[in-house]
């Protein structure tokens, strides 16, 4: 295992490379991509797991191309905070695959704009030089704009638009940042700025940098008010982009964020800027109540997910925060929960997510009130989606319960009060909408007016004496009672459903156990992170 650092670089090259391969061969064969993707993805996943078992047993992992020194060269970085993500990354990769093979997008230039992606995600996640960091962010970026314009209609379009002004206003604001710490310091490079921030002579340089990064990852992560971009594109780009740009793209950010929070900057020398860590905080618990107030007045299922990440990811920046403002203790805890809540968030989301796109393929519903009678028609999908809503929520032992749970143990340590009533509240409001959904699936029957023909539906499990893809939807009632009861549907309301495969179905349940079996591995997220977390804060 002495060249076991070449893994770092081949993570990035080899999916960025790759993605030439969809359109090249596509000049003479048809239907390429996927396997390009599944074969490269699959190899990622791979050499994602076997630089776990290096990292995780003898530590750091670093890789200097060119053989150039840090100070001006570029570095890659897996430790074991950047390693759980690249982990998330490829893993959450290949299951998407599994869905669009059957529920597309099929064509050879998706699959470019896919491997672009995941090469990006790869990069944000290992590189150790921050202006790299800026260039992954655009990769991603770019291949993201390209991957929601992809959906049918010109609302996609204009989705995509919107997310690439303010993804460029992020991005911008990022480098400058990038920029007055490259005048402030003289370096690039993480380790180096680390050093370098506190003995700079210019410390207003380096405030107008961290005020500059905050406000360019707010957008990147989507912080209210700055979360405009992610719910139109969430919801218009096609049902098998979003759960890739929905588990994957904000979480990168976020884990950039935290980066540069705990290795640039420093706890120590944020703890001591001036009102640093109140605006972290304030940014996150102001995203997590405003993002789950959103999410409960939605109607349609991929919008009101859309703003649960606003909420979810605004628990991740209040934990940062408690890590800048909590004690030593209270700080390690902190980071303890967000990393656990980004993995789990973007498992959870990837799960949820899928699960919606099957719904709407083989049950022909979008809405909150289409979801009634799911679980007689669908009661594997409705389970596996039921299993994941509640673990969302925090539900034990689900994994949103474990990062929420340490989160809210890390605001108490550091006796911030108001974070822990803020991460019980959302806990609340989450449970509202969640709570909506599976009333629909499971105590909401569907009523039809017409008999119903059996339909070439693949299900997986139910009945399909009352097959959807004859009675159609449930029409929404102007009443508000009434749209809390059984609605009568027509045939009209609902497109036809598809038939799903097997695998569509099985990556759904597949998240959902996943969900459940990192609820038990807490204590082993604690543990594998212990040394990282000792080394960054004292």
């Amino acid at each position: 295992m002495s060249n076991v650092d070449l893994i770092l670089p081949l993570l990035i090259v080899v999916p960025l490379l790759a993605a030439t391969l969809p359109i090249a061969l596509g000049l003479r064969f048809d239907r390429t991509g996927w396997a390009v993707a599944a074969i490269a993805t699959l190899g990622l996943f791979a050499a994602a797991t076997a630089l776990a078992s290096v990292v995780y047993t003898d530590g750091l992992v670093t890789h200097t191309l060119g053989g150039y020194p840090r100070e001006y060269g570029i570095e890659l970085v897996a430790d074991r905070f950047s390693t759980m993500i690249a982990l998330l990354v490829t893993a959450v990769a290949v299951g998407i695959l599994a869905y669009t093979r059957r529920g597309g997008p099929r064509g050879n230039t998706f699959y470019t704009a896919y491997l672009l992606l995941v090469g990006g995600l790869l990069g944000i996640t290992l590189t150790g030089d921050v202006f790299n960091l800026f260039v992954f962010l655009e990769i991603t970026s770019i291949a993201t704009y390209a991957l929601v314009a992809s959906g049918d209609g010109p609302e996609s379009a204009v989705a995509s638009l919107k997310y690439l002004i303010l993804g460029t206003v992020a991005a911008s604001m990022y480098l400058i940042g990038v920029a007055f710490l490259l005048m402030a310091t003289g370096t690039l490079n993480m380790i180096e700025l680390a050093t370098a921030i506190p003995a700079a002579e210019r410390p207003t340089l380096i405030r107008t940098a961290f005020a500059f990064i905050v406000v360019g990852f707010a957008v990147k992560v989507a912080q209210w008010p700055l979360h405009t971009w992610q719910p139109s594109a969430y919801q218009q780009a096609p049902d098998g982009v979003t759960p890739l740009i929905a588990a994957l793209v904000s979480t990168a950010s976020a884990y950039a964020f935290g980066r540069l929070i705990v290795t640039v900057f420093g706890v120590d020398y944020l703890a001591a800027m001036p009102n640093a860590a109140a605006i972290v905080v304030t940014v996150g618990c102001v995203s997590v109540l405003a993002g789950t107030a959103l999410a409960v007045i939605q109607t349609e299922v991929k919008r009101m997910l859309a703003y649960s990440s606003v909420s979810q990811f605004g628990l991740v920046i209040a934990a940062y925060g408690i890590v800048i403002a909590g004690n030593s203790g209270a700080a390690k805890t902190a980071l303890t929960g967000a990393t656990i809540h980004l993995v789990g968030h973007g498992l959870l989301k990837a799960g949820l997510f899928l699960a919606a796109a099957l719904v709407a393929t083989s049950y022909g519903a979008r809405t909150v009130h289409e979801y009634a009678g799911l679980a007689t028609h669908r009661p594997v999908i409705a389970g596996a989606m039921a299993v994941l809503l509640l673990s969302l929520v925090g539900v034990p032992p689900g994994v949103g319960f474990v990062g929420k749970w340490y989160i809210a143990l890390g605001a108490v340590q550091s006796q911030l009060w108001p974070v822990a009533a803020v991460v019980f509240l959302s806990t609340m409001l989450t449970l509202g909408y969640a709570a909506r959904l599976l009333e629909k699936m499971y105590f909401t029957p569907l009523r039809v007016e017409s008999p119903a023909e059996p339909g070439p539906v693949a299900t997986d499990g139910g009945s399909d004496a009352d097959d959807p893809s004859e009675v159609g939807s449930a029409e929404r009632s102007t009443d508000a009672t009434a749209s809390e009861t059984v609605v009568p549907v027509t045939a009209s309301s609902r497109a036809a459903p598809e038939t799903v495969s097997v695998g569509m179905v099985a990556v759904v349940v597949l998240a959902a156990l996943c969900a459940v079996a990192l609820g038990f591995a807490g204590g082993t997220f604690a543990d594998l992170l212990e040394p990282f977390l000792t080394e960054v804060i004292s």
